[in-house]
């Protein structure tokens, strides 16, 4: 038992970093129960959102299986829209459920980092424990990648759901919500598929998504600037 508590313990412990690194960016700090209620409510998605993934990888098995074409349709027709509609179904709920607490931009990046994190903590106690041997290993490479992947992309997702919450009605800021996140997610995906699927350009696939996700960072972090200079500014 203390093994495994443990791996959870490790493998909770880059979401919740993130998740006090966001919630420390916020100039006017939402209610933590409401936080805490996020990083629950994307822990509890992740069971139905793997049941959409198991169905979808079924039908699309045959196309799968094509060589670099199959990895970016896992990517993104497995992996990516799945997991972030149901991400932004939980953001909207959060949000509706508690629309008072909604009063500044950043707000809308914090619930959704909530959400996501909550999702990666779990994703990451599966992973974790489905590779148990090599738990530590696992851990490392999902805390320096997969976590502030899952981070970064809801850092998109609120970032423009928080624009068009208040105000932007337009409609590439109403696509983008859902769309940035989505093919973030599905780039990084395709290029781990990628680097498992053909280890012969496993090194240079490897330092093509260390670059991206340097700068998907880089350019999350600006995302959360942004918003937080304009509700000081307000």
């Amino acid at each position: 038992m203390g093994n495994e508590m443990i791996i959870v313990a490790c493998a909770l412990l880059p979401a919740m970093l993130l998740l006090a690194f966001i919630y420390k960016k916020d100039t006017h700090p939402e209610p933590p129960r409401i936080v805490i209620k996020g990083f629950l409510l994307g822990m509890a998605i992740a069971l139905p959102v793997s049941l959409v993934e198991m169905v979808a990888d079924a039908l699309l098995a045959p196309f799968i299986m094509i060589p670099l074409a199959g990895a970016a349709i896992e990517a993104f027709c497995v992996a990516a829209i799945p997991e972030e509609t149901g991400k932004l179904f939980a953001l909207n709920w959060l949000v509706k459920k508690y629309p008072k607490e909604m009063d500044e931009r950043m707000d809308g990046i914090v619930y959704a980092v909530s959400i996501s994190l909550g999702f990666a903590g779990l994703e990451n106690i599966i992973y974790l424990f489905d590779n148990a041997d090599a738990w530590v290993q696992v851990g490392i490479a999902r805390a320096l990648l997969a976590v502030p992947g899952h981070y970064a992309f809801a850092v998109l997702m609120g970032y423009y759901y928080s624009l068009r919450y208040f105000g932007d009605k337009s409609d590439s800021t109403r696509v983008s919500i859902l769309l940035v996140p989505v093919m973030a997610h599905g780039i990084y995906d395709t290029l781990c598929f990628i680097s498992e699927m053909i280890p012969a350009i496993g090194g240079t696939v490897t330092a093509i998504l260390l670059y991206f996700c340097y700068n998907m960072q880089k350019y999350a972090l600006s995302k959360v600037h942004e918003h937080v200079r304009r509700d000081e500014a307000e």
